[in-house]
């Protein structure tokens, strides 16, 4: 049976940014393939700092018409909306899953495979139709809200959970609206949704309760024609299970056994903002850390410490959510109109 360092299972931001990283070591990385996921594909100030930091820049081709100043805040129970400043990069998802992946050195072994089940040190993953069985040192979960790693080797986190859902809809790039909205809709969700315009396509999506989701998700469509909003004849849909964290308990970081140590990165660990759901930033940081500290005394002790700053900020967030996601306080931030810029209404 081959023997590796260190596998990593998933190849998103976290995956790919971690494996680029580690040095000196045999790595096997597995990833699911390169598909759209049911993300905003914006990438965030704090992400665009976290790029900086690795002196990385952004590839023209990876960039998606039209570029943003600003979002959209719709209401739909009380039909106030604001537009508030943002600086987000419009980008496709898949082509920056894809050239992350490019960045990872040559020495680091990359499969498009499906991890199928994990014992003890052993981790098996089916390619081509086979099945392979190989085994490591450390093992490293960057596969996700539904997490095979993190399900294998921990407690269910304690964090609210949701099913994202997204499609494309073919529009004129020229004209449509609303390039950038972020949506609230008590009646159908206590999470948030968005659309985007994205090189001849409008995208939609939102997170919802497992609970009747994709009802939730069409009631939501026929809410926004209030607004102009007329989502009709979508030529795909996506979806993927999402996380909220709420508390210290909504994070998992690692465990050592007597053969091999387990570590999550990412939204696998719970990494992801409760407020936006934007994961990018987490991602980048959560890698960063557990390769700075692989070769420490304890791994574990020195990415705990690492990662403690992010972790309440994530936490701390949630005040911001109570704003946000509270209808009754929601609308009266909006009817205030603080730090929102005001928009000409016969152009909006």
């Amino acid at each position: 049976m081959e023997k590796f360092d260190l596998i990593i299972i998933g190849a998103g931001p976290a995956g790919a940014t971690l494996a680029r990283l580690i040095k000196n070591k045999k790595v096997l990385v597995l990833h699911g393939g390169f598909k759209e996921k049911p993300c905003g594909g914006l990438l965030a100030p704090d992400a665009q700092k976290s790029l900086a930091k690795f002196d990385l820049t952004l590839p023209k081709h990876i960039l998606v018409d039209p570029q943003i100043f600003s979002v959209r805040t719709m209401d739909l129970e009380s039909g106030i909306q604001r537009w508030y400043q943002r600086m987000y990069i419009n980008m496709s998802r898949k082509k920056f899953d894809d050239w992350l992946i490019r960045l990872i050195h040559d020495e680091v072994q990359v499969l498009e495979a499906t991890c199928t089940h994990i014992n003890k040190n052993e981790v098996t993953y089916r390619m081509d139709g086979k099945n392979y069985t190989v085994c490591t040192d450390v093992i490293v979960g960057a596969d996700g809200a539904n997490s095979i790693v993190r399900k294998t080797f921990f407690k269910p986190l304690k964090t609210r959970k949701y099913m994202a859902i997204q499609q494309w809809f073919k529009c004129d790039i020229e004209t449509a609206r609303p390039f950038y909205s972020c949506i609230f809709d008590e009646k159908t969700s206590d999470c948030c949704s968005w659309s985007i315009n994205k090189s001849g396509y409008l995208i939609f999506g939102g997170a919802f309760p497992f609970d009747r989701c994709r009802e939730r998700f069409e009631l939501q469509k026929e809410r926004l024609r209030k607004f102009d909003i007329h989502l009709n004849n979508p030529v795909k849909t996506e979806a993927c299970q999402v996380l909220r964290p709420s508390g210290p308990k909504s994070f998992a970081l690692g465990k050592h056994f007597d053969s091999h140590s387990v570590y999550l990165i990412g939204e696998a660990g719970g990494f992801i903002s409760p407020s936006s759901l934007e994961g990018f930033s987490s991602a980048f940081i959560t890698a960063t850390a557990l390769s700075d500290s692989l070769d420490k005394k304890n791994p574990l002790k020195s990415y705990k410490a690492l990662t403690g700053k992010l972790k309440l900020q994530l936490i701390f967030k949630n005040i911001k959510c109570v704003f946000m996601y509270t209808p009754f306080l929601r609308k009266l931030l909006m009817k205030s109109g603080l730090d929102s810029i005001e928009v000409r209404k016969d152009l909006a």
